[in-house]
């Protein structure tokens, strides 16, 4: 029997990650796996005022009077998902002046966290026996690959099959086009290409886990706000509708595989049935520090034996 344990959109949440390296102890598990959008979307200046520094933060404006304080801010930033950057009042103009100079300190904020996250699960991990598959989403830049794929002891997954205890799980992050159009998305016809070039080198699909960041349309897991054309929630967010894709449910339901997970949709979290399939969206609050995930046990004879949505 191998327990799983299966997160999803922590969007560059340091304190996710932190709780999902210190998964196998707090729940028992013996593998991880991460769905799409590790990353975060935005960087958080902190801009220094002679002896003070002044950062605004989910439109809070903060004044900090010591290094403490800073440093202690910088955590909170990186609990939110978010990149925390110093600067002086000319940087911060000199920025606020040049797109292309706020993309690339992006860019460079994004590959030393991802860095420094690696190096946390080398520390963690090392020396136990503990296998961790990471599958980077839509949100996340193609650069995200080249960090994980020199890690020591996280191992990507995307487009590739791997062996969990005898059971094979397929991945990945690409979705259906979205309104942000987002890095890895594509036509629905290209994404149930990708999905069947890798059930095709399956032994067998109807064993194996589906690991897709997007979720099946009209599954319930996939159930966002509605949005009007400036990308504004309908009815005060109340209004759902599903944005799932259709190559996802179609792969589903014709290779029938005991297990599929997915992500994508934050509020999607839940577990459905699509014939056989035990499909799972465990969610997300990355922005609370909250970790939303599913504990699985799994079989390879037997199969799915026991889950649970879990959160903490």
């Amino acid at each position: 029997m191998t327990r799983v344990f299966f997160a999803t959109d922590i969007h560059g949440s340091e304190v996710c990650w932190r709780k999902f390296l210190n998964a196998p102890k707090f729940y028992g598990v013996d593998v991880l796996v991460l769905g799409g959008d590790m990353t975060g979307k935005a960087l958080i200046p902190i801009v220094r005022d002679g002896n003070r520094h002044e950062v605004v933060l989910q439109e809070h404006h903060y004044m900090l009077g010591s290094e403490d304080e800073v440093v202690q801010m910088e955590r909170r930033i990186a609990g939110h998902g978010y990149y925390s950057v110093r600067m002086n009042r000319d940087e911060m103009a000199a920025l606020q002046a040049n797109p292309e100079m706020v993309a690339r300190l992006f860019q460079e904020r994004m590959h030393a966290t991802l860095e420094h996250w690696m190096v946390l699960a080398e520390e963690k991990f090392s020396s136990k026996p503990v296998r961790c598959y990471v599958c980077p989403g839509n949100d996340d830049r193609p650069e995200t690959d080249e960090v994980i794929a020199q890690s020591k002891v996280v191992e990507p997954a995307e487009g590739r099959i791997v062996d969990i205890d005898g059971i094979e799980m397929i991945s990945t992050g690409w979705s259906n086009p979205t309104p942000w159009e987002t890095y890895r998305e594509c036509s629905e016809n290209e994404l149930g290409t990708r999905i069947e070039r890798m059930t095709g080198e399956l032994q067998d699909p109807a064993r194996a886990i589906f690991n897709l960041h997007c979720p099946p349309h009209g599954s319930k897991l996939d159930e966002a706000p509605a949005l009007d054309k400036e990308l504004r929630p309908l009815h005060g967010g109340q209004l759902l509708h599903p944005v799932g894709s259709t190559a996802v449910r179609d792969a589903i339901m014709r290779h029938q595989p005991q297990l599929s997970l997915h992500g994508h949709i934050h509020e999607g979290r839940g577990v459905a049935r699509l014939g056989r399939t035990l499909a799972i969206n465990p969610g997300s609050s990355y922005e609370t520090g909250i970790l939303q995930g599913a504990v699985i046990e799994i079989d390879a004879r037997r199969g799915v034996r026991t889950y649970a949505l879990v959160s903490g």
